[in-house]
Order: structure tokens, then C-alpha cells, then sequence
């Protein structure tokens, strides 16, 4: 009867034990929000949220949208049923641009408790597996992750000419100016701990389009946050149509000086 009874005793605290491990591992477990931020991307928006949450039951997406015409909300809630608690719907009451989208879902992603915070492109022009990936860099030191298209010669797809000249003649431009020790500060994949987006007021972003992406990974640098690239290939994106228009392209250039001029005299004062 002794034996039985130690049996039973050890049976159940062995029980406890797992049970405890396992809170214990989910807790220490990271949750990840991947914002995407869409105008007429009915097209892509299903595939690529159904790519992104076969990967990790610990990942959520928050989709922000400018009141797409084409139906693009619809179609993120008829997949609520299907994501329970994993699929989360902004829609803008009008089209307000790229980095509205993205401050918007930030200040979101403050009062929910999230790790990590990705942002990246509906069109799949952005792979959803190279998050693991980015997610280990920022598992081993880095707070910014930057998925980079020139860390490692240059990997676009599908790209004119003209526009990978462009957009590499943009990261010179920035790094000239500026010092943002990053050869991509354009790219729109990126991803950070929550506590750099805490650190940022948010409210002081001046830029909606290129700029944007080039400022909030020059102001989390300036706070001495570290920045890490990770080599992605680009893919142009095959359905739907580009956003990137003449005034995107303007505000960059004169962003970067903006930018430049702005922290030296913070730094005077």
C-alpha cells in the first residue's frame, strides 16, 4: 500500500512538474504581430495571410486598410472564422497612405501584449518565411531587422532597371547624408521589439511614404538601438498594382535632408 501510494504521489507531482514547464514555456514563448497594410489587394491578401499563420500559432496579423474598393476588408473577415483570435481588421475612412497605415497599427500593437512587430507587403514581394529567421536575429542581440534586398549583392526579381537604380541610389543617398550604417534604408520589411516603437513618439513622424521607412529606422538608430539586415530576395509583385508614385519619391529626397537637419539641431540643443 506504501508502494501504491508513493507511486501516486510521485505520479502526481511529476504532473505538476511538466504542467508548470509548460506554463512556464509559454510564457517565455514570443508573440509576434505581422502588420500588413493594404489598398486594393484583393488579390493577395487571403494567400498571404493564410502563408504567414500556417508558420506559427504564435503569430497574428493586423491588416490596416484605406477602405479598398475592391473588397479587400471583406475578405479579411471571412477569414476571422477560419483564424479565431489571430486576424485582427483596421479599415482607414480613407486612403491615407503607407506610413499613416503603419503608425496606426503600431499605437495599436501598444495596448496588446506583442514581443515583436513586423511590418511587410501584401504581394508577396516579401517572403513570410524569412520571418523565423528574422526573428532569430532579434533573438540574439538586435532590436531592428531589416530585410535586406543589397546586404548581399542584390536580390530583386522583376525589377526594371531603372527602379533597382533608383532604389539603390536612394540607400547612398541616405547613408551620405545621414550615417544610418544600413545599406537597404528603404526596405519595408522590417522588424522590431516592442520596445524601439515604445521609445519612438510616434506622434513626431513627419513621412508616409519612402521617408517613412528611412525614418523610423534612422530615429530607433539615433536612440542607439541596434540595426541588423538580414539578406532577402524581392520579388516584384505579379498581381495588383504598384502604389510607388513621383510625390513617394520627392518626399524621400527631401526627407533625408529634413531628417539630417532636424537631429543636429536636437543635438545642439
Amino acid at each position: 500500500m506504501v508502494f501504491i501510494k508513493n507511486s501516486i504521489t510521485n505520479g502526481f507531482l511529476n504532473l505538476v512538474s511538466i504542467l508548470l514547464n509548460l506554463l512556464l514555456l509559454s510564457l517565455q514563448m514570443k508573440n509576434t504581430l505581422i502588420v500588413i497594410p493594404t489598398y486594393n489587394e484583393a488579390d493577395n491578401i487571403e494567400a498571404i495571410i493564410d502563408e504567414l499563420l500556417i508558420i506559427s500559432d504564435n503569430y497574428h496579423v493586423l491588416v490596416v486598410d484605406d477602405s479598398s474598393p475592391d473588397g479587400t476588408g471583406k475578405l479579411v473577415k471571412n477569414l476571422f472564422k477560419k483564424y479565431p483570435n489571430r486576424i485582427f481588421l483596421e479599415t482607414q475612412l480613407k486612403k491615407e497612405g503607407l506610413g499613416r497605415a503603419y503608425l496606426h497599427a503600431f499605437q495599436w500593437s501598444k495596448s496588446r501584449d506583442y514581443n515583436y512587430i513586423f511590418q511587410m507587403d501584401a504581394d508577396f514581394s516579401h517572403n513570410p518565411k524569412d520571418i523565423p529567421k528574422m526573428e532569430q536575429l532579434i533573438g540574439q542581440g538586435a532590436d531592428v531587422v531589416i530585410g535586406s534586398r543589397y546586404i548581399d549583392g542584390i536580390n530583386v526579381v522583376n525589377w526594371p532597371l531603372g527602379r533597382i537604380l533608383l532604389s539603390l541610389g536612394a540607400s547612398y543617398y541616405v547613408k551620405f547624408f545621414t550615417g544610418l550604417p544600413v545599406k537597404d534604408s528603404t526596405a519595408g520589411f522590417v522588424g522590431y521589439k516592442s520596445e524601439v516603437l515604445d521609445a519612438i513618439n510616434l506622434d513626431e513622424v513627419k513621412f508616409v511614404g519612402y521617408a517613412f521607412q528611412i525614418e523610423l529606422k534612422y530615429k530607433a538608430w539615433i536612440k542607439g538601438f541596434t540595426l541588423k539586415e538580414h539578406s532577402i530576395i524581392f520579388l516584384n509583385r505579379v498581381k495588383g498594382q504598384s502604389k510607388m508614385n513621383g510625390s513617394i519619391i520627392w518626399e524621400a529626397i527631401y526627407g533625408v535632408l529634413y531628417l539630417r537637419i532636424e537631429s543636429l539641431f536636437k543635438c545642439k540643443t
